[in-house]
């Protein structure tokens, strides 16, 4: 036998009788299990808000020193972001692309700030696509499409401040270790080189190769003013090239004019490209060793240049640029590196 259950009658009657105590204990309940379901979802997916009160997280996913300093910089770009142009979109009519992004039209179901983040992980832990697909829950295409879309976007933006400093402005913050010789340094300059893939052509392999680094690799010149910020970052170039021939088609030479100095590296022989004085340590050439007079100089020079190396430590703090770049992002690398040079000025001006 089965016991037959007893349901209230709604058409005979329109009251119900419920148990107050049960009904308010119900909705405590409801109420704290929701606080849990949003905890969970906190703590379990990967976004920014879930390392926003570790500054070690920050600064080890977005290289910010913190999580209000990377704040600060979202609302120098955050308007901006409204108007992104998407590559998926990139072949549709202006007016489609500048369209103001809502969440029931945004392509991809993350926030605009959790897709920079995701970019900036990109490029600071230097994880493989992929693996960013599985922390974010979203597909591997997506993925590459946002990391295309947002070094785009951030290139231009970025590309659009004029970094480079006048000459007075370079006096005015000139560090007292420039009085003296050098004291109409207007930029000290260096070249960095990032290891890719090797391509299959031989051709390609043979402009690509350095003999420096016995590797395949893109190479670029980079500018910091004496202060310490950037001022200057050329294009990237085949490693097989020279700094001088590199320093030629960076397009420096049109910012220089005859009262200012550069101080650059043994390899950058450009005396005859600028219009202004160089500085570079002498050469041994072929004496069996320098003067005193070489010694100092050299000395003196290494001090100063040191800062334009750890300059570029800084960048390739980016783990991106210490692995070797695949070249299935060989069309967006440029792009890539130029906005982790450009954010360096950001990050280190908040810190």
């Amino acid at each position: 036998m089965v016991p037959m259950v007893m349901d209230h009658d709604y058409g005979a009657s329109r009251t119900v009788c419920v148990d107050r105590d049960r009904y308010e204990n119900a909705l405590k309940e409801i109420e704290v299990l929701r606080e849990q379901l949003q905890t969970f979802h906190l703590h379990h997916s990967f976004g920014l808000k879930r390392f926003a009160s570790s500054p070690e997280d920050i600064r080890f996913y977005t290289r910010f020193p913190s999580y209000e300093h990377l704040m600060a910089f979202w609302n120098l770009i955050e308007a901006p972001t409204a108007k992104i142009v998407r590559v998926t979109r990139a072949k549709n009519t202006y007016a489609t692309t500048t369209t103001i992004e809502s969440p029931s039209t945004r392509p991809t179901k993350l926030l605009p700030i959790d897709e920079f983040f995701l970019f900036l992980t990109y490029m600071s832990t230097g994880c493989t696509q992929r693996e960013l697909g599985h922390r974010f829950n979203i597909h591997r295409a997506t993925v590459s499409r946002i990391i295309v879309t947002w070094a785009n976007f951030l290139y231009s933006l970025l590309g659009s401040v004029c970094i480079w400093m006048s000459p007075a402005a370079v006096k005015a913050s000139l560090p007292p270790e420039f009085n003296g010789s050098y004291s109409d340094t207007e930029v000290v300059l260096d070249c960095t080189e990032l290891r890719c893939q090797t391509p299959s052509s031989l051709l390609l392999q043979s402009e690509v190769f350095s003999n420096y680094k016995s590797h395949c690799t893109f190479k670029a010149m980079v500018g910091m003013s004496p202060h310490g910020a950037l001022t200057f970052v050329s294009a990237l170039f085949e490693g097989s090239m020279s700094d001088r021939e590199v320093f030629r088609q960076s397009g420096i030479t049109s910012l220089l004019t005859p009262d200012m100095g550069i101080m650059v590296d043994k390899g950058f022989l450009v005396d005859d490209l600028v219009p202004g004085p160089v500085h570079r340590p002498a050469f041994l050439s072929k004496r069996a060793q320098m003067s005193e007079v070489d010694v100092l100089k050299t000395q003196s020079i290494a001090r100063l240049r040191v800062h334009i190396e750890r300059l570029i430590r800084r960048v390739k703090e980016n783990k991106l640029f210490d692995t070797t770049i695949p070249l299935s992002i060989a069309g967006s690398i440029n792009q890539i590196f130029t906005v982790a040079c450009l954010l360096s000025n950001y990050q280190k001006l908040f810190g």
